[in-house]
């Protein structure tokens, strides 16, 4: 891709969005007829809820934030936020061809458009407060591409060629994008704040549509329940690793500077452990998919493998526990010469991967009808009358 003349102002940022739509392939009628916007919905308090500014008047602008280290750390969050919308479109930009029922298409269809919303709201967040780097880095963001590994995280660089997969990624990745967003949702900058209201409504659907897939595939029972554990390994295991380090000095800040809260914040009046918070989080998450999973396994008809949460040390890339060896189920150490074997029978091989397709493409009853369900484009404009 040749590099883009510099932006000025958001109006050249939007002409290199839609330019980005058509080099990814997903410009389609559906999603270049959409009207994309910047939304701001209420906050629930004007005063700073957790850390050392805790009772204080939220800030309005990057002025009114005390030490450069904070504006600089806010920054980076935007930026790590918005990278992720983007890519999940370039990772899903090909499942258009493969759509199971037109339910389906038109859920990704509306999956993707509000994904690049996300994008665009927080590249809006970037060139209206950050000056002459937010504009860099809005640029940047549409410049990187998942399917050239050059995404900030490593979940979003990974290929969702199947609808196992899409499935699988709305349900698990985008669940942890659910946890991320309502964590933005008490920082201390009001603009960020207002941003969430609407991103969350908008991400339930997201992880509605991977979850009843999910269901439907299950209630089918024509793909095997191994193989449907090994996508559930693959996704939730990377989704550990997007709630980041354990021990992370900027989770820490973060906190005391009252820009990124907890998730249940602030509902849990427990004082914060700063040394676990990303931790902490991550328990939640896996908690909350572990029940999410048990209800899958109790739809499955046919081969019924009992489904679960792979444990929280397994196949990890960050944190205290990356690159170390140990059971999927149940997180016991493993000897290294049983561990090769193991990952070869816990995550999806190639040999899976085509075994998959080769479902997909000749058993037309692989995923269960979705039934009674609105069309998700005649829908999609509901999300904004209900967010507050």
């Amino acid at each position: 891709m040749a590099t883009a003349a510099k932006i000025n102002n958001f109006s050249d940022w939007v002409g290199l969005f839609n330019d980005w739509r058509e080099e990814i392939g997903v410009n389609h009628k559906d999603i270049s007829d959409f009207k994309f916007e910047t939304l701001f919905g209420a906050i629930e308090t004007n005063e700073i809820q957790f850390g050392y500014y805790k009772g204080r008047t939220k800030w309005e602008n990057l002025r009114q934030i005390p030490t450069q280290n904070m504006r600089d750390a806010l920054l980076n969050m935007i930026v790590y936020q918005g990278d992720t919308e983007f890519a999940s479109c370039e990772q899903q930009r090909w499942l258009f061809q493969s759509a199971p029922t037109d339910y389906d298409r038109s859920a990704l269809t509306r999956v993707m458009i509000e994904e690049m919303r996300h994008g665009w709201q927080m590249c809006a967040l970037l060139i209206e407060h950050f000056g002459a780097t937010g504009k860099v880095e809005a640029q940047k963001m549409l410049e990187r591409r998942a399917f050239e590994n050059k995404r900030l995280l490593g979940s979003f660089n990974e290929d969702v060629d199947n609808w196992l997969d899409f499935f699988a990624y709305t349900d698990f990745v985008d669940r942890d994008g659910k946890f991320q967003l309502q964590m933005l949702k008490y920082s201390g900058f009001a603009p960020l704040g207002r941003s969430m209201s609407y991103m969350l409504r908008e991400e339930a659907f997201h992880m509605g549509t991977g979850n009843t897939g999910l269901m439907r595939i299950a209630e089918a029972g024509v793909i095997p329940g191994w193989l449907l554990q090994k996508y559930l390994n693959k996704w939730l295991s990377s989704a550990y690793d997007l709630f980041g380090t354990d021990h992370s000095s900027s989770a820490h800040w973060a906190y005391v500077w009252g820009i990124k809260g907890r998730y249940d914040e602030p509902k849990n009046e427990t004082t914060a452990d700063l040394d676990d918070l990303n931790d902490y989080n991550r328990n939640l998450y896996r908690d909350e998919c572990a029940d999410l999973v048990r209800r899958i396994s109790n739809c499955q008809n046919g081969d019924c493998t009992e489904l679960y949460a792979p444990h929280i040390k397994f196949n990890r890339n960050i944190g205290k526990w990356a690159g170390q060896r140990f059971n999927c189920k149940t997180g016991e150490p493993m000897e290294e010469k049983d561990y090769e074997q193991h990952l070869k029978d816990m995550l999806p091989s190639e040999a899976d991967r085509k075994l998959l397709l080769d479902i997909i493409k000749n058993e037309p009853r692989w995923i269960a009808e979705r039934k009674g369900a609105k069309d998700p484009l005649l829908t999609i404009g509901e999300v904004r009358k209900a967010a507050i």
